[in-house]
């Protein structure tokens, strides 16, 4: 999630946990700083955007390196605030402020590889878009609440929590609604699916992206929650499947067919190939596009340390289609 919703998140954690038995603002400000913590691994350069990519959300994310990391957090600040007498609850607090942090990155679709050193596999519940308002503004409310430090503003926290936590479980409901009747619209269709994946558009739980990988190729549909008909409309669209077999062992390929699950196109623009991860965005714009290759006359160069090419949709264009089809009106997406 966005760096305002884990500080938030980190903060109302913390003030639950501690709640009367220290100020407010020390809870608060200790919440914030370890919910934030983890995401400083995106301040390491691997060397390549691939490798900064793929390697983000991971040791910095293991819920075995955070709790072997939360007692000596919990130590400096109860040494800094002379509050030895607090030590239990202290690290109860840092601990669950840590691994919320990526547990909440899990149900995003980009991929956290939380079970590290145990396996590397990327965990991605894709119910949850990576900003989501609902999400956010409720725990926002609580915080604000409970800085005044009285015990409503401590109620406020609890219910602002409550509330984020059946919207996360709101979303994996709405998400699972989908994937069922995209399977069923898909199998009219008779389409072969090799793998499938449904995760909302930008900053809503409403209206939800279908993406299909088949033999052929990959579909991208849309589903709206207000949408009255049982079927999805799919476009079709090349998946680069010679550019894969002419690439295969070439790790920044091999890289992020793993890291996206098989959810990637390769693609030629003006001699490069393209490689874009097929999670993040929509046809044609996605946020995570490599130059992964260059034409040389008849041949092919490899890039072993690709740049990002990443492409972003005309928000003039996206956002007005992102409204009207979100409240089930039947409009083209964005080309």
């Amino acid at each position: 999630m966005d760096s305002v919703t884990q500080i938030t998140l980190g903060s109302a954690v913390s003030l639950a946990v501690l709640g009367r038995r220290t100020a407010p603002w020390k809870a608060a400000l200790w919440g914030a700083l370890c919910g934030t913590l983890p995401d400083l691994d995106a301040l390491i350069d691997h060397g390549d955007a691939v490798r900064n990519m793929t390697f983000h959300r991971a040791e910095s994310h293991s819920l075995f390196y955070l709790t072997l990391l939360s007692p000596l957090v919990a130590a400096a600040a109860v040494t800094l605030h002379r509050e030895t007498a607090l030590w239990k609850r202290w690290w109860l607090a840092v601990w669950l402020v840590l691994v919320t942090h990526p547990l909440l990155d899990a149900m995003t679709v980009y991929g956290t590889q939380l079970l590290l050193p145990f396996t590397d596999r990327p965990f991605g519940v894709g119910s949850i878009f990576i900003i989501d308002p609902l999400y956010t503004v409720p725990l926002l409310a609580g915080v604000a609440a409970a800085l005044r430090a009285t015990p409503s503003g401590r109620r406020w926290n609890a219910l602002g929590l409550a509330l984020s936590t059946a919207y996360l479980g709101w979303s994996a409901l709405a998400q699972q609604h989908v994937t069922e009747l995209a399977r069923a619209s898909l199998a009219r269709q008779g389409h072969q699916v090799e793998r499938l994946l449904v995760t909302p558009t930008a900053f809503n739980t409403v209206l939800w992206r279908v993406v299909v990988v088949t033999p052929e190729g990959y579909l991208e549909g849309f589903r709206s929650l207000r949408d009255r008909s049982p079927d999805l409309r799919f476009d079709a669209f090349a998946r680069g499947v010679e550019w894969r077999d002419r690439l295969r062992g070439h790790w920044p390929v091999e890289r992020m067919e793993w890291f996206a699950r098989g959810f990637i196109k390769l693609h030629e623009r003006e001699g490069r190939v393209l490689l874009s991860d097929l999670r993040m965005g929509q046809e044609p714009y996605y946020t995570f596009t490599f130059t992964v290759a260059q034409r040389q006359g008849a041949g092919l160069a490899r890039i072993e340390r690709p740049p990002l090419m990443g492409q972003r949709p005309d928000v003039e264009r996206a956002l007005p289609w992102l409204w009207r089809r979100m409240w089930g009106e039947e409009v083209a997406p964005p080309r």
